[in-house]
């Protein structure tokens, strides 16, 4: 999450206390995710030295200080909505890696291990679709963050159901993880064929 231009898209709305841009941010984010107010401050002094954001150079410091955009900062702001997130490396995702490494170790039922994140999941999206349905109905932006993560972990689970498939399909060796070092030359070799 780009907290810089977030707060570049609240100022291109005119100019803002730093206290007011936090509220903001959080109130238009569902207030799933808590700004702390030194993080602001930090965040617009970085703005202002890079030229994104100009201050009112007031008298007071930190709260007192008014901020807004710059032609820059305009600028900046335009090509971050512009531009897909980079997704590629994929990130380092702790399921992932839990998965693969319990592929390689003796005595591990890593079905079970997918069954116990699988449940764990739609524990929580249960609990995303519940607060989903109490928030109230004009609350867009709780709705979007909501729903992109209900999304998400829709994905995740599709992902441990494609896992099992897999798992269940693999014929394994006595060793996992000899099983697993043959699927690198097998990776390498089909990218090589794309």
């Amino acid at each position: 999450m780009s907290v810089r231009h977030a707060l570049l898209a609240l100022l291109s709305e005119g100019p803002k206390f730093g206290l007011r841009l936090r509220q903001e941010f959080e109130a238009r984010t569902g207030e799933v995710w808590p700004l702390n107010v030194g993080q602001v401050y930090t965040t617009l002094q970085r703005l202002e030295r890079d030229g994104l954001v100009e201050s009112d150079d007031a008298e007071g410091e930190g709260l007192q200080k008014v901020f807004k955009i710059t032609q820059s900062g305009g600028d900046e702001l335009e090509e971050w909505l512009k531009t897909p997130p980079d997704s590629v490396p994929p990130p380092r995702d702790e399921l992932v890696i839990k998965i693969l490494v319990a592929v390689t170790l003796p005595g591990v039922d890593v079905r079970d291990i997918l069954q116990v994140h699988r449940r764990h999941l739609i524990e929580v999206m249960q609990r995303y679709t519940h607060l989903k349905a109490e928030a109230a109905e004009h609350d867009v932006g709780l709705a979007l963050v909501v729903d992109a993560e209900l999304f998400r972990l829709e994905g995740v689970i599709r992902w441990l159901d494609a896992a099992d498939a897999r798992l269940a399909q693999t014929p394994w060796t006595a060793d996992p993880a000899a099983t697993m070092t043959e699927i690198g030359p097998q990776r390498r070799a089909a990218e090589a064929r794309t």
